[in-house]
């Protein structure tokens, strides 16, 4: 820095060049030198001292000599002999190892690897570097969309440019993310922004959790269960959570109970105060990444709004199974949500084995607004190596959805999803005909294009 003076001495010839900066002088002694050390340190307040030499003996007698001269001061020691025990013991020395040096410059080279930084904080990884490669999970989200719990993302590298992200900030392959938070969490994000679509329901969480009331499911409970026994059989790994409030049939729960095993968990609330509280502890505690409940369910009380602020993922049973469904569909909806769903639509289409179908129902045939968005599915397709059915068509989105079978309905997840019948009558936004269609279940994905 130029603001600060810099004093070296050296006793080895031709060691310091001819030019040096006004802030460097040089001094003409032998550090090993007890006497001469000690004029020049008493005559100067030096704030730090750097020992760079290349005989160990020569080490060994400076660090007595500034010892006996003054033993608080900082001294940064350059260990060239791999010892890594040399005077660290003093809490006023700094050993810097050349071969730790060079090793961990060679290893930050390596592919798949974090950069963590070394020089600032901690320098224990609680800030890190991590790269988005094309497919990740993370690629196409709206920074808004992401739970960023113990950890966060507080820049973005783009084109040799850093961007100060908001929610509404879109990652995209290739950038860079800047983030800190707890070192073990991090090394979990870094795995995760790292990993490539296929290990739905991540990166929103990796479990499963399934909340059954009794008061609107009992009719079709043993249907859902099947159902979500289907979806734990597809995704691999994965653990169930089922929290059942409002039991009012005993013995279809020793029936349910009969299923709990060493990957589901069934939990019962025999309590009917705070219900949502008891789902957000639920999620909370356990890696949930997926939500899934019946249409009655999600649309009583405030629950809605519940799941909206946890940005899970939530999926909606239908009176047609999703044993039974061969597509996965997705209604044309604004630019920006549309492409902060599309990795997920991606990831479960593949995972569960759906022809992926872009749907374009227009009253009023509008389809040159589309193409935007019809573009960016398409480069998807070649990132991820899945065929897209583009579907446009001159007809009411809500009679069209009455005509289809065996899909799954891909939606973002907005705040506020329309309940009332009368709206859909006025209107011709896919949001607020969404939970009027019982017929097809649903997969609700959080986004965010918030400032």
């Amino acid at each position: 820095m130029v603001d600060n003076h810099y004093y070296v001495t050296c006793h080895t010839v031709n060691t310091t060049p001819d030019k040096v900066g006004k802030n460097v002088k040089v001094i003409d002694i032998d550090p090993t030198s007890f006497t001469r050390l000690s004029a020049v340190m008493n005559e100067i307040n030096f704030s730090s001292i750097f020992i760079v030499m290349d005989v160990l003996d020569d080490v060994e007698y400076v660090l007595k000599n500034i010892a006996l001269i003054n033993n608080k001061i900082r001294i940064i020691v350059v260990n060239q002999w791999d010892m890594i025990d040399i005077k660290s013991s003093q809490d006023n020395i700094t050993v810097i190892h050349t071969e730790a040096l060079l090793s961990s410059h060679l290893y930050n080279q390596l592919p798949n690897v974090a950069l963590i930084a070394q020089n600032i904080g901690l320098g224990q990884g609680e800030v890190m570097e991590v790269h988005v490669p094309m497919g990740s999970s993370y690629a196409y989200r709206h920074i808004g969309s992401i739970v960023q719990r113990k950890w966060k993302i507080t820049g973005l590298y783009r084109n040799e440019k850093l961007i100060l992200p908001t929610n509404a900030t879109m990652i995209r392959p290739n950038d860079t993310l800047l983030i800190i938070g707890k070192p073990i969490v991090l090394a979990g994000v870094y795995k995760t922004i790292n990993q490539r679509i296929g290990f739905f329901p991540e990166p929103f969480g990796k479990d499963i959790y399934l909340l059954l009331d009794f008061r609107y499911d009992k009719k079709h409970l043993l249907k859902y269960f099947s159902e979500v026994l289907y979806l734990l059989e597809k995704f691999k790994n994965k653990k169930l959570f089922v929290r059942v409030i409002y039991p009012n049939d005993f013995s279809l729960l020793e029936e349910l109970k009969s299923y709990e095993s060493h990957n589901i968990t069934i939990a019962v609330s025999y309590e009917n105060s705070d219900l949502h509280r008891v789902v957000e502890f639920d999620i909370d505690t356990h890696d949930i990444g997926l939500i899934i409940n019946s249409l009655s369910t999600f649309k009583s009380g405030n629950l809605q709004e519940v799941l909206y602020h946890l940005k899970k993922l939530v999926y909606i049973f239908g009176e047609h199974t999703l044993i039974q469904s061969s597509i996965s569909m997705l209604l044309m909806s604004a630019h920006e949500k549309m492409e902060s769903i599309s990795s997920t639509a991606f990831d479960i289409s593949e995972t569960l084995g759906l022809d992926l179908t872009l749907c374009d129902f227009d009253p009023d045939g509008d389809f040159k607004s589309k193409e935007m968005t019809i573009e960016h599915y398409e480069t998807l397709t070649e990132i991820f190596n899945m065929e897209i059915k583009i579907h446009q068509k001159v007809s009411n989105p809500i009679r069209e959805l009455s005509k289809m079978k065996g899909l799954l309905h891909i939606a973002p997840f907005e705040k506020n999803l329309n309940t009332h019948y009368l709206k859909t009558f006025i209107s011709s936004q896919p949001k607020d005909f969404l939970l009027m269609d019982a017929k097809h279940p649903k997969l609700l994905v959080p986004f965010s294009i918030d400032g």
